[in-house]
């Protein structure tokens, strides 16, 4: 797979500075520019990650879909959506894929976006909403989605959400990895994080290697959303890392990779 120092792969454009991979790191890439409506980058922007808690944006669009006009949620549902959507809370997103009828709500967001690789988890664990496949693509078609197509309450209570990312995940991570280190504000976030020690119940020990080609044992960081005034450009960053990499190291290897990647209207973070 893809480690090391590597070429970036400009969409549109020519090539710029170089995409840093850190060796040891297997990673893709999707950065679509809204505004010139092109990819700046793609890097194996069609491989299937395990989602982790990135999948919660398609738990947040299932469970609004067919609430319109108005999209009004209840005060238990705000409260749950809130703390799932900005603190990347699990038991929100369990509480949801068993309401929401679990893998069936995949496919059905999958077949409602367009998402070409994004997959229910495998049926050996039909329960991990984390094991969920989804590519750098299918990401930024999500996103797309909520920015061009979506009704705007709905782009309110979700996008809304994400500009609002609390610094620790309610499992106490620190989730200002990747995006939001690498440029400041505005920026959107939905990260995900699985496997390291003391994450969520996905850890490595309750899973088979690979399933339908899915890495389920590598430690995985993702960080995606938005860059830029007006949510110019959509960030798709996925990452794994070998079993037992100290987050703190995962944190700074993806942070470094998506500093070098093409983002316009991203303004480069303070340094301290």
């Amino acid at each position: 797979m893809v480690s090391g120092f590597l070429v970036k792969l400009v969409r549109g454009g020519p090539s710029e500075s170089p995409t840093v991979v850190p060796p040891g790191v297997v990673a893709g890439a999707a950065v679509y520019d809204r505004r010139a409506g092109r990819f700046t980058d793609q890097l194996n922007q069609d491989h299937q990650f395990r989602s982790a808690s990135v999948v919660k944006l398609l738990i947040a669009l299932d469970l609004l879909w067919d609430r319109g006009p108005a999209y009004e949620l209840g005060p238990a549902d705000g409260e749950r959506l809130d703390v799932m959507l900005r603190s990347s809370d699990d038991d929100a997103a369990s509480h949801y894929w068993d309401e929401l009828g679990g893998g069936d709500l995949v496919d059905r967001m999958a077949a409602r976006l367009g998402l070409t690789h994004t997959t229910r988890p495998p049926a050996t664990h039909p329960g991990f909403w984390g094991y969920v496949g989804i590519t750098p693509a299918d990401t930024v078609r999500i996103y797309r989605y909520l920015l061009e197509q979506a009704p705007a309450p709905v782009r309110e209570c979700v996008l809304g959400r994400l500009h609002q990312a609390t610094r620790y995940g309610t499992d106490g991570f620190d989730q200002y990895f990747g995006i939001a280190s690498a440029f400041a504000p505005p920026f959107a976030l939905k990260q995900g994080w699985s496997g390291f020690l003391g994450s969520s119940g996905f850890s490595s020990d309750r899973a088979e290697p690979v399933a339908a080609g899915i890495d389920l044992t590598s430690d995985a960081l993702h960080t995606t959303g938005t860059v830029g005034p007006g949510d110019r450009t959509i960030v798709a960053v996925y990452t794994l890392h070998p079993p037992g990499t100290p987050y703190s190291k995962a944190y700074a290897d993806v942070t470094e990779l998506t500093r070098s990647l093409t983002v316009p209207g991203g303004s480069p973070a303070a340094t301290t």
